[in-house]
C-alpha cells in the first residue's frame, strides 16, 4: 500500500505537468473583430509561445452568446475548451432568461476576469448638456423625450437602466442590433444620449460627432485624465465590459490552477498591457474564487434592476 500510494502520489503532479499536450480551444461567443475576439487571439498566441500547444480560436455566435456558452458548459472538464466572453453580459442573460440550459454559477468553472472595459456616456453634440449633471437635469425637464438607442438586453441598456433608477429620470429605449447602430442613431439625430464601450465610440469623439460627458470607470482613465467618472455625481455608478475565461465545470484544479497563473503572466506583460491600455481596458486578472463571488454579486445586482425596471425579453 505505502507503494502504491506512494507511485500516485507522484502521478498526479506529473500529469498536472504534462498538460496541455494537445490543441486548446477558445470558444467566442461573439464575431471576429470584437474584443472578446481580440482578447483570444492575443492570449492564445501567448499561450502557444510559453506552452508549444496551438491554441484555436473557434467564434460561435448566436443567442446573445448563449450558443458558445452552452458549447463550453457541455464540453468535457479537461481543460482544453475554454469560453473567452463578455461575461457581465452572461450574467445579465442569465436573468432575462431564467430557462436557460445551463446555470452560469453551477455550470462554469471560472478561470480569471480577463479585463475590464468602461462605457461612455455620450450625447449628439446638439443636445445642450455638457455634463453628467446637465444631462440628469435637462432629461428630468423633458420626460420621456430623450431617446436611447441599444440593443435590448446588453451592458449599455443595463447602464441606461441602472442611471434612470439612479437619476428618476425617464427615456425612451430606442432597440438597436448592436453598438454599431446605436451610434448611428445618435449621429443621425435619432437618438439623444447613451452608454456604450470605449473601443467603439472614441473615434468619434475625437471627430466631434459624439460629444463625451463622462465615463462609467471608478476612477478617471490614465487616457482621459480630463473627463470626469459618472459616480462623481453618482457615488458607486460604475457599468462597463467585463471580458471573461470560462472553463467546464469539474476540471481538474491543478489545471485550472495552472491555466490562471499563466494567464495572469500574460497579462502582465508589457506589450500585452500596452494593446490592452490603449483600447482603454483595463487588465484584471483575479482568482478563479474572486471571478465566481463576482458572478454572484452581479447576478444579484442586475436581477434588481431588472426587477425594479419591469423589463422583460421575450423568450
Amino acid at each position: 500500500m505505502a507503494v502504491v500510494a506512494a507511485v500516485l502520489g507522484a502521478a498526479a503532479p506529473s500529469a498536472a505537468q504534462q498538460y496541455p499536450t494537445k490543441p486548446i480551444r477558445f470558444i467566442v461567443a461573439y464575431p471576429p473583430g470584437g474584443t472578446s475576439d481580440i482578447l483570444a487571439r492575443l492570449i492564445g498566441a501567448k499561450l502557444t509561445e510559453s506552452w508549444k500547444q496551438q491554441v484555436i480560436v473557434d467564434n460561435r455566435t448566436g443567442a446573445s452568446g448563449n450558443i458558445a456558452a452552452e458549447l463550453t458548459a457541455r464540453a468535457a472538464p479537461d481543460g482544453y475548451t475554454l469560453l473567452l466572453t463578455d461575461i457581465g453580459n452572461l450574467v445579465i442573460t442569465s436573468v432575462l432568461f431564467p430557462k436557460l440550459p445551463f446555470d452560469v454559477l453551477k455550470d462554469f468553472a471560472p478561470v480569471t476576469t480577463v479585463s475590464y472595459s468602461p462605457h461612455l456616456l455620450l450625447a449628439h453634440p446638439g443636445l445642450s448638456a455638457k455634463t453628467t449633471e446637465e444631462l440628469i437635469a435637462h432629461a428630468k425637464s423633458r420626460p420621456g423625450k430623450l431617446n436611447y438607442p441599444t440593443s435590448l438586453g446588453g451592458a449599455p441598456h443595463m447602464a441606461g437602466l441602472a442611471f434612470a433608477q439612479r437619476t428618476g429620470i425617464n427615456w425612451v429605449y430606442v432597440p438597436t442590433k448592436g453598438g454599431t447602430q446605436s451610434i448611428q442613431a445618435v449621429l443621425s439625430g435619432e437618438g439623444d444620449a447613451f452608454f456604450l464601450g470605449i473601443l467603439q465610440t472614441l473615434p468619434h469623439v475625437n471627430s466631434g460627432r459624439l460629444k463625451l460627458l463622462a465615463v462609467s470607470s471608478e476612477q478617471r482613465l490614465p487616457n482621459l485624465p480630463k473627463v470626469p467618472t459618472v459616480s462623481e455625481t453618482l457615488p458607486g455608478f460604475v457599468t462597463g465590459s467585463w471580458q471573461g475565461i470560462l472553463a467546464p465545470p469539474r476540471i481538474p484544479r491543478e489545471r485550472l490552477a495552472k491555466l490562471n497563473a499563466e494567464i495572469a503572466r500574460i497579462l502582465q506583460l508589457p506589450d500585452v498591457k500596452q494593446i490592452l491600455e490603449s483600447q482603454g481596458t483595463t487588465p484584471i486578472a483575479n482568482s478563479p474564487e474572486d471571478s465566481h463571488n463576482w458572478f454572484a454579486s452581479e447576478r444579484q445586482r442586475w436581477g434588481k434592476v431588472i426587477k425594479d425596471s419591469g423589463f422583460r425579453l421575450e423568450q
